[in-house]
């Protein structure tokens, strides 16, 4: 199975373990964004579960969640996950991210299509991101699971169960700021799929 982001080199993000997983993806998943751009298209909505690892929100950062959940909730439907760093209360780093990567794959099934945000993941834009949203209704999955993983990132383990690692940023982002930014791409991106005004207006 190949996940082509418009370069080959793009499609090293896909585990191959995690490929065998699955069957039936589409071999063009993100290839051919410029000619999709503004036109609306029937897409099956699968619902989205985002995964963060971190400390509690803050009040301001959570009206932020909750304004982009809402307005995510008009295209699919969304779930917010909070899962608290270092549960194991450890100051082994190695055992804390073990921990962490324990909580997070707990609640993931073997039908969900994972999506790994890792500062070095692969770069994509909105109109990949959209295509990917499209796309991951054809794979034969229940759900989008995207994960942010606390301060000292994903683990092997985690890594090794994705089925696609991107970054938001070339920068590393707190966890609270990149909730955000993928909330606003994943509402940018629905509004690409159902071809509204939102991107580019």
């Amino acid at each position: 199975m190949e996940f082509c982001l418009t370069t080959k080199s793009i499609s090293a993000a896909i585990n191959p373990l995690a490929a065998k997983r699955k069957s039936g993806y589409s071999k063009d998943l993100l290839k051919g964004e410029a000619n999709s751009k503004y036109l609306a298209r029937s897409v099956k909505a699968l619902p989205i579960r985002l995964f963060t690892v971190g400390k509690n929100r803050s009040s301001g950062v959570q009206m932020v969640v909750d304004d982009y959940m809402e307005k995510l909730r008009r295209y699919c439907s969304v779930e917010d996950v909070q899962i608290r760093s270092n549960p194991m209360k450890t100051s082994d780093v190695k055992a804390q991210i073990k921990g962490e990567d324990t909580k997070v794959m707990q609640r993931i099934t073997p039908k969900d299509w994972v999506v790994l945000l890792d500062e070095n993941g692969k770069d994509i834009t909105s109109e990949q991101l959209a295509k990917l949203i499209e796309e991951s209704g054809s794979t034969g999955s229940s759900s989008v699971v995207f994960c942010i993983g606390g301060p000292y990132g994903h683990g092997q383990e985690l890594k090794m169960c994705a089925d696609v690692t991107i970054r938001l940023s070339s920068m590393v982002l707190n966890h609270q700021i990149a909730l955000i930014v993928l909330l606003e791409q994943l509402y940018r991106a629905w509004t690409i799929l159902k071809g509204q005004k939102y991107h580019h207006q």
